[in-house]
């Protein structure tokens, strides 16, 4: 009984499906519009939905990601610092929640001797990384503890892309010498092609190999470095902070000089990689979800005049035999059926769509090379599809269920009452939901017209920049830094159409100077605590000028400053109590900064020092410039450029 129910539902089902193509055929040009409506609206939910699957639905491509927790320091005045070296060594050692905890920062190095001299993006990386991540090597191995030691010989893994680009994929590069940075480095290792932490660099070298250099052993020195852990079986994030807050406030009574305030940071991985697009997406599909709420309501429209047409055929069907739900079900399978159709067009629409995003802007969404259209974001488009085509073709449905045969049948007869009203109704549902979208469409533009009139503080008009690293191996000295640096100048003033040139170790808008503490001069000193921080970066004297920022008070700098700018040198290593400006000590800064710290004096003249040692060199401001934008357009740090 149970088969031969079946088997007739689905007879009637397919004789459905089949009158339903038939009548979308005989009205091409409604159909047609149903479905770009259709494509377009879940297209867009469709695009989006891959991207929210792909960044924050779908987990870390780790072993038992949701283990991994992301470490870094803060103080009272910094929510998020880099790990001193000293720190991190006392982190691993004393911790009990942990199964492994790496670190790493990001740097570059220049690839010599094997075809044209390259900058690769290097991450140098503990050995501990790639156990706390279960990360092995495609060819080759990871590297050893003995390895991520001072004086080890020097040792190199490849990325995938560098190992095929460069080296055409050959296995002999195994145990090869490449030299990086001036130095001998032996290959022992390439990552498979689906592995990429830290993002976007294409090295890993030790960086236990360098934490033999005295500045890697002051706990005060932040190098950029930042912490991967994995937690053990049955511990808990919670338990992990308790102990992470223990440990600190034990190296806080040992070292009060240098850890006084300090603390560990500890979050979900997941979190870390998302950051602030968690937000910006939800809201995004909310308001594509939006748009195709109001394509639903203009078809849904569009489909009740066509049902009036069609009111004699749904009485004559009525009248001979066909129960309301028979006629209902018939004009939802016609709606599903488009929507169905709509849906695969909106699939290739979302492919599209996909690909622009990322083909313009690569970087701004985090996990971008794991967007894909996978198994899931099918189920999504699938599901949609069907609750679209529910949703548009539900009250065309009901309303062509609730036909008056007798009525109908007149040939004056109006047949089905109510459905003014039911069209008005769904024109308030467009006119409400269409309202949404424009008023947040217009805070979007206003809050767009606001950061097209923000001033960034400088001119990028006719603006061009480029990176320059220089070989340690061959320019030892500062001395040599500055003649390469002179000379590359020298000749860059001599092309045609270069009004300027000048040199910097950050750019505005990038997010590439240093932070450091400071104090001003002649004032007490705070707890180290409370030690104000700012960012800053090295200049030559034609800096201000090519980038046109505008000297409010005092003067540019000049020749004779140029001698305090450090020349490639790594300012990550430079700390309280050193030198960082070599030469005639001063300094230029920015209006806020000024503002901020000799709110009622005259800035130019007064002085400060970095860190908060009294042998530290004493900095004089020369001069006051317009503020600069220069981690972003909407950051509020000051800077100070020396």
């Amino acid at each position: 009984m149970a088969n031969a129910f079946n088997e007739v539902n689905m007879h009637t089902l397919w004789q459905d499906l089949r009158y339903g193509a038939r009548m979308l055929l005989k009205s091409p040009s409604v159909s047609i519009v149903v479905i770009l409506a259709l494509a377009l609206g879940i297209g867009a939910n469709t695009a989006i939905f891959s991207v929210i699957n792909s960044v924050l639905l779908r987990p870390l491509p780790y072993d038992q990601a949701d283990r991994l927790l992301f470490l870094n320091e803060r103080s009272r005045v910094m929510d998020e610092m880099s790990i001193s070296y000293p720190n991190f060594t006392d982190w691993r050692n004393q911790n009990h929640v942990f199964e492994k905890i790496g670190v790493y920062n990001r740097g570059s190095y220049n690839l010599t001797g094997s075809g044209d001299a390259e900058r690769i993006p290097t991450a140098q990386v503990s050995a501990d990384l790639f156990t706390a991540l279960r990360a092995n090597a495609l060819v080759g191995r990871v590297f050893t503890n003995d390895e991520d030691q001072p004086g080890a010989t020097p040792v190199v893994i490849l990325g995938y892309g560098l190992w095929q680009r460069r080296f055409g994929g050959q296995m002999s590069i195994l145990n090869q010498t490449l030299t990086l940075n001036g130095k001998s480095y032996t290959v022992i290792g390439v990552m498979p092609s689906d592995y990429a932490y830290p993002s976007r660099v294409d090295m890993w070298v030790p960086v236990g190999q360098l934490s033999g250099d005295p500045n890697w052993q002051q706990r005060g020195n932040h190098p950029g470095l930042y912490g991967v852990a994995r937690l053990k079986p049955g511990a808990t994030m919670a338990q992990a902070q308790a102990d992470m807050d223990n440990i600190a406030a034990n190296l806080e009574k040992q070292y009060p000089d240098s850890n006084a305030g300090d603390s560990v940071r500890i979050r979900p991985m997941l979190e870390v990689f998302v950051g602030d697009v968690r937000s910006t997406l939800w809201v995004l599909f909310g308001a594509v979800g939006f748009v195709l709420l109001i394509a639903c309501a203009n078809i849904a429209n569009l489909l009740l005049a066509r049902a009036t047409a069609r009111q004699k055929e749904m009485a004559i069907r009525a009248a001979l035999g066909a129960g309301r739900w028979r006629i209902a079900r018939q004009l939802l399978t016609e709606s599903v059926l488009l929507a169905i159709v709509g849906g695969a067009f909106g699939l290739l629409i979302a492919h599209w769509a996909i690909r622009f995003i990322l083909y313009v802007s690569p970087t701004a969404i985090p996990r971008s090379r794991e967007i894909s259209l996978d198994w899931k974001v099918l189920g999504f488009t699938l599901a949609l599809s069907f609750l679209t085509g529910i949703l548009f073709g539900l009250v065309p449905a009901m309303q062509a269920a609730e036909v008056d045969v007798h009525e109908t049948l007149k040939e004056t007869g109006r047949g089905v009452s109510g459905r003014h009203w039911l069209r008005s109704s769904l024109v308030i549902v467009e006119v409400a939901t269409t309202m949404v979208l424009l008023i947040g469409a217009g805070l979007m533009i206003r809050s767009f017209y606001r950061l097209q009139n923000v001033n960034p503080g400088f001119s990028y008009e006719h603006l061009t920049s480029f990176s320059v690293s220089l070989p340690q191996k061959k320019y030892v000295s500062e001395e040599q830094r500055s003649e390469f640096f002179n000379r590359l100048l020298e000749n860059l003033r001599t092309l045609p159409g270069v009004a300027s040139a000048a040199a910097a170790s950050g750019l505005p808008l990038g997010n590439n100077g240093w932070q450091t503490s400071f104090v001003v001069e002649g004032r007490p000193l705070p707890p180290r605590s409370e030690t104000p921080l700012m960012e800053a970066c090295t200049v030559t004297p034609d800096y201000f000028r090519a980038m046109k920022i505008p000297l409010l008070r005092g003067r540019y700098f000049d020749e004779h400053d140029n001698r305090s700018f450090l020349a490639g040198r790594d300012l990550s290593k430079y700390d309280e109590g050193e030198r960082l400006i070599s030469g005639s000590n001063v300094i230029i800064v920015d209006e806020e900064f000024a503002r901020r710290h000799w709110p009622d004096e005259e800035a130019v003249g007064k002085q400060i020092r970095f860190g908060s040692d009294a042998k530290a060199p004493v900095l004089t401001v020369v001069g006051v410039v317009g503020r600069v934008k220069m981690e972003g357009l909407a950051e509020d740090s000051h800077r100070v450029q020396g």
